[in-house]
């Protein structure tokens, strides 16, 4: 099953669940996916973008070739306006704040990233808390660019990593925990009618 937020003839807004893949992987254990379960509704499916296995919340589809490129046309000249939320470990201290490290991939511990000022690509992510609970915080977190694990490693990198990371938290979490990583909102021009659209999935954590 599909949660469905939104579809036309064009796109189809899905809330993805912790723990799922977007798009499927290698090997028969690894076939279903978000892409796969659009496909077998409609026909034809296409991803526009991915969220890591560990993260819920708004991923979009594509159900023609026409739609996902005039999508990708718009997260490449940064058109789309995205937002996560998060529970980070600690008190994150001030109103709001921007994190700009490059990323690379970590070879040695793929799929892991790591923070390299040599060979990593420009990242960039602006933070703010939006409150307290039980000595950690609760973070909106809009990124500029869309590296992989972006969020997880910036957020590590202040000393506050997101509580459920089996990656940057050095608190392993338990097998029934999942990560508090949710992409929250997303908004962007309608790629055929142009209307600027908004969609949210409450926070599920």
């Amino acid at each position: 099953m599909l949660d469905i937020l939104y579809e036309d003839q064009w796109l189809v807004v899905v809330n993805k669940p912790a723990k799922s893949l977007s798009v499927p992987g290698r090997g028969a254990d690894k076939y279903d996916s978000i892409v796969t379960r659009a496909e077998q509704r409609y026909g034809e499916a296409h991803a526009i973008h991915r969220l890591d296995y560990a993260t819920s919340g708004l991923i979009l589809i594509a159900r023609d070739l026409e739609c996902q490129k005039r999508m990708y046309a718009q997260f490449r000249e940064r058109h789309v306006q995205k937002e996560y939320r998060a529970l980070v470990r600690g008190r994150l201290l001030g109103e709001f704040g921007e994190v700009r490290k490059p990323l690379r991939c970590d070879w040695d511990r793929r799929p892991r990233q790591m923070i390299c000022t040599e060979w990593g690509k420009d990242a960039i992510t602006h933070w703010r808390p939006l409150g307290y609970e039980n000595g950690h915080t609760r973070v909106s977190l809009t990124p500029v660019t869309g590296r992989s694990h972006q969020l997880r490693v910036h957020m590590q990198s202040l000393g506050h990593p997101i509580i459920g990371d089996d990656f940057y938290d050095s608190i392993k979490p338990s097998d029934d925990e999942r990560l508090r990583l949710h992409a929250y909102r997303v908004e962007f021009f309608h790629p055929f009618t142009q209307a600027w659209v908004k969609f949210v999935a409450p926070c599920p954590f």
